[in-house]
């Protein structure tokens, strides 16, 4: 699993990423506080508070592409958690 703070300023931006992460095949999830959702639901965005940055974990060992798709919305990578 590799992890990323993502921060998602608009709208668009919340379309823009969720039709990026549907064309992956592996998990992907965001988690906000004591919140994680499927960063594929849409829906599931809107219910976090978007007004601050939010942890994207991606279910994958090779991230080097979506990282590469989503870098307008990555503000750092964090450090990957050993025990997943």
């Amino acid at each position: 699993m590799i992890s990323y703070e993502i921060f998602l300023k608009s709208i668009v931006d919340i379309k823009n990423f969720v039709n990026v992460v549907n064309t992956y095949d592996f998990d992907i999830d965001l988690e906000s506080g004591r919140y994680t959702i499927d960063a594929k639901s849409i829906m599931g965005i809107f219910s976090l508070d978007l007004s601050k940055p939010i942890n994207m974990h991606v279910h994958s060992d090779d991230a080097e592409k979506i990282e590469a798709d989503l870098q307008s919305y990555i503000t750092k990578a964090l450090e990957s958690e050993e025990n997943e």
